[in-house]
């Protein structure tokens, strides 16, 4: 099973290289910069800069900085879809068990939380006060929920939880609150507890597992 959890990973689909190429280096560059710096707080100036471009490219492509992260969101979300096809694949996971799939899916979770933390803290805080933009979010937390339900669901019998169905979806929203509050902050919130990313992911995964009663 370890060749088919090894090469789990961001998927960016293919676009046209020479129209998408200033666009790409400009989306690029603001999701560099977040990882810096609140997006608010970044002028355009320093976006078109850092993607070695111009602000007059900048203006024929967005409105202004809101289209830019709306821009950024649908790109995120395209390959956030794409990778949950890929990775939720059933082919993928054909005779694992739910401790397996469950402890490598956590884990892949924990890396992507890591590497994007920038961008998500970002539409974390749009979404704070915008509400269509939280729903915007919810709606592809929904869409990567069922299709792990689908998988976790044809092991029904390896679930303990007297709802399966529920367990599986209010299991998932546990992760990602743990993932909000402890990824993106860097931290996990407890004055004597400091875990790495792999132990921490064990633990999410461990929790999830003892949850559903499959461990």
């Amino acid at each position: 099973m370890s060749e088919l959890t090894d090469d789990l990973r961001w998927v960016r689909p293919p676009r046209q290289a020479r129209s998408q190429a200033t666009l790409e280096r400009i989306l690029d560059a603001a999701e560099a910069l977040t990882l810096e710096k609140s997006f608010d707080e970044t002028p355009i100036s320093e976006i078109v800069r850092r993607a070695e471009s111009s602000v007059g490219a900048f203006y024929t492509r967005f409105e202004d900085k809101d289209a830019l992260l709306n821009a950024l969101y649908d790109r995120y979300y395209e390959q956030a879809i794409a990778t949950a096809n890929t990775a939720l694949d059933p082919e993928r996971w054909r005779g694992a068990q739910i401790p397996e799939l469950l402890s490598e899916v956590v884990r892949f979770l924990v890396e992507i939380y890591r590497e994007r933390s920038g961008l998500l803290r970002t539409f974390g805080a749009r979404g704070s006060v915008d509400s269509e933009f939280k729903l915007r979010s919810e709606r592809l937390s929904d869409e990567v929920s069922s299709r792990l339900a689908v998988l976790l669901l044809e092991r029904r019998d390896e679930i303990r939880h007297p709802q399966p169905e529920l367990g599986i979806r209010f299991g998932f929203v546990i992760v990602l609150s743990a993932l909000d509050n402890a990824v993106l902050c860097d931290e996990v919130r407890s004055s004597d507890l400091s875990l790495s990313s792999e132990h921490f992911a064990a633990e999410l995964a461990r929790n999830y597992l003892a949850y559903l009663g499959a461990a």
